[in-house]
């Protein structure tokens, strides 16, 4: 049960800026903290349709507009109007029906971020079919008990080495009719299929879909146990995507002379992705899909599509950065570069001043410092991200301040999120008119966060899923009690309703001493350093705080190279003085951010980096803890002398 709370006392504001209109967050207090925060709809809800009736829509409207790009073989772009979209969403779904598949029917999608994966999103929606995303990494265990928890008809995999992977399994998933593989041109097949099809049916299917219609069930990335099914509607979709249409009007709404658009390269496996990208259907937001998140391909991707947003997450921000900052110092230019992000640093906590009502914003001398750097390296930045790049929408954990302040200041606009699976993406965002750098936001309108009183954010709103998937319960069970969803993470809110995420409730430490330690500030902090991959704190029921650190291969690469160091196995350069030194260095700035008993006492460097492919991380880049401390048992007692 949540504790009850006293009624609420609006502190709502209203800012004469530009756009739409600046509402503050309405907050609760208990014992003098605040406990609530509540921003009002932005967006009218959607009483009735589905996402099924926005491609046709989109034609109807604006038949010639380009709403994706698509790439060819050969590298290049072609538009698709918004004529051409619905076309092919109604021959696909056409397709489906052809091949027997009823309402309600499961069809699951493995593959990466790609253009058939949109046009296979809405042509089982229009099909009255419900989507399951599986990641194209999964394990075939993994992929094994989503088919069959799902109870999956069909399945559609990118590749034929996917599909033949399933073979020894296919026996143990009996529900799979249909498996069809991209590669092997089979979506189109299902088009070439569904065109010599009435399309009478289709029409009728649609219409037997609502808001509280079952849109998809998206699989959690199983950090601590078996994925669980979240099942979202359409419209908790809907929920989602207007309320953020409306905040980030600079992002989907054109404001300027350029075309608003896209480029998607995180997984659409995830939902974080499967939102932005429903939200740029919703809105006529020039989509693109990128399906590789290797610099050799992605950095090509970008310059040619040139998105005004990106979709993306601390670790590329900071890869970026380190990436830059190792570029400028091979080039003797590493006090230049030092001393301009300093700059825009400065710039955007200057910048966030003025619109929060706390400065006069910068001054003469600084805006002078950054416009003498913006073509020596911010313009740099932006280039590699495709030239065009205004804004970045950011999630999946905390960038922090230092990094949002720096991006700000070089002219790329940081709004930062956090949400779940279970609140169909983003639950909290940056407001335009009034960030708070290092904090995730305000709720996204429509939604309330409470903090209970052990510290646990808790959800409530439209966009929040009905239920866990159960086939053994009969279908969907619910999960928030008296309409609040318990996220499991840790946060606070201030004054003005901002959140600040503070760590995991299961990852919580009790030192032997008793002291709790939260360790994510001390893991983001360390991640963000150059020569550091990844980073897990330890020390629950151990008489100090330790971490285990990877290294960063291009960060390693770089000081080698500028410090005269020849390549070493892995192994060796883990005991290297002069880098231990370097990352002492790293850990005591770390250590300033919290107290004496919770700092970090000990660390070890591993001989590998901890990946996907090696099972220490989802595909959504978050550690899996109990992994990573059961494979790396003997590194860990030997921090503790064992």
């Amino acid at each position: 049960m949540t504790t009850p709370l006293p009624s609420f006392a609006a502190s709502a504001a209203y800012d004469d800026a530009p756009g739409p209109v600046l509402v503050e967050p309405e907050t609760r207090r208990l014992d003098g903290v605040v406990r609530e925060a509540y921003v009002p709809p932005f967006a009218p809800p959607v009483r009735h349709g589905s996402l099924a009736e926005l491609p046709f829509e989109n034609a109807a409207a604006v038949p010639d507009a380009v709403v994706l790009s698509r790439k060819g073989p050969d590298g290049t772009w072609g538009d698709v109007t918004a004529t051409r979209f619905a076309a092919e969403v109604l021959a696909v779904a056409n397709g489906f029906v052809a091949e027997g598949l009823m309402p309600g029917d499961r069809v699951a999608i493995m593959a990466r971020t790609t253009y058939e994966w949109t046009l296979l999103d809405f042509a089982a929606w229009a099909a009255g079919l419900v989507t399951v995303p599986v990641y194209p990494t999964s394990s075939l265990f993994q992929t094994r008990w989503i088919l069959q928890d799902s109870g999956a008809v069909a399945l559609v995999t990118e590749t034929a080495a996917q599909a033949a992977s399933l073979g020894p399994e296919l026996e143990r998933i009996p529900d799979l009719r249909h498996l069809w593989v991209m590669e092997k041109g089979h979506v189109d097949r299902l088009a070439e299929l569904g065109a010599g099809r009435p399309d009478g049916e289709i029409p009728v299917r649609r219409g037997m879909l609502g808001p509280d219609t079952l849109a998809t069930l998206v699989y959690t990335s199983g950090t601590t146990g078996r994925p669980k099914g979240c099942a979202l509607t359409h419209g908790n979709f809907f929920a989602e995507v207007d309320n953020a249409i409306e905040l980030l009007y600079p992002v989907f709404k054109a404001r300027t002379g350029d075309e608003p658009s896209v480029l998607l390269f995180l997984p659409m496996s995830h939902v974080f992705g499967r939102m932005v990208a429903v939200a740029c259907v919703r809105a006529r937001v020039r989509l693109g899909h990128a399906p590789s998140l290797k610099a050799q391909d992605l950095l090509p991707d970008l310059a040619a599509f040139r998105p005004t947003c990106l979709l993306t997450i601390p670790y590329m921000l900071e890869k970026v950065f380190n990436a830059a900052r190792a570029k400028a110092e091979a080039g003797g230019r590493l006090s230049s570069f030092d001393r301009a992000a300093e700059a825009a640093r400065r710039y955007g906590e200057a910048m966030e001043a003025r619109q929060t009502g706390t400065g006069t914003g910068p001054g003469r001398a600084l805006r002078t410092a950054r416009a003498f750097y913006d073509p020596l390296v911010y313009r740099r930045i932006r280039n590699a991200m495709g030239g065009r790049v205004r804004y970045a929408i950011c999630g999946g954990s905390p960038l922090g301040r230092r990094l949002a302040a720096f991006y700000a200041g070089a002219g790329i606009e940081i709004f930062e999120g956090y949400g779940l699976t279970e609140t169909t993406g983003a639950a909290t965002v940056t407001p335009p008119l009034k960030p708070r750098l290092g904090t995730v936001g305000w709720p996204l309108p429509g939604t309330r966060v409470r903090i209970a009183v052990d510290g646990e954010i808790l959800i409530s709103g439209a966009q929040v899923l009905r239920g866990y998937w159960d086939p053994q319960a009969g279908g969907v069970v619910p999960v928030a009690r008296d309409g609040w969803l318990a996220t499991g993470d840790m946060g606070e809110l201030d004054d003005e309703g901002y959140l600040t995420i503070t760590g995991r409730k299961k990852e919580l430490l009790i030192t032997a001493g008793g002291k709790s330690v939260a360790p994510a500030p001390l893991e983001n902090w360390l991640r963000s350093h150059p020569l550091i991959s990844h980073c897990l704190v330890l020390g629950d029921r151990r008489p100090y705080v330790s971490a285990l650190i990877t290294l960063d291969p291009d960060g390693i690469t770089h000081w080698r190279r500028m410090n005269g160091k020849h390549p070493v196995p892995a192994e060796l350069l883990v005991d290297d003085e002069e880098l231990r030194a370097v990352l002492q260095r790293a850990v005591d700035e770390a250590n300033k951010l919290v107290s004496r008993p919770e700092s970090i006492r000990r660390f070890a460097v591993l001989p590998t980096d901890l990946t996907e492919e090696s099972g220490h991380l989802t595909p959504s880049m978050k550690l899996r803890r109990e992994a990573v401390l059961r494979d790396f048992a003997h590194v860990v007692e030997g921090l503790y002398g064992g």
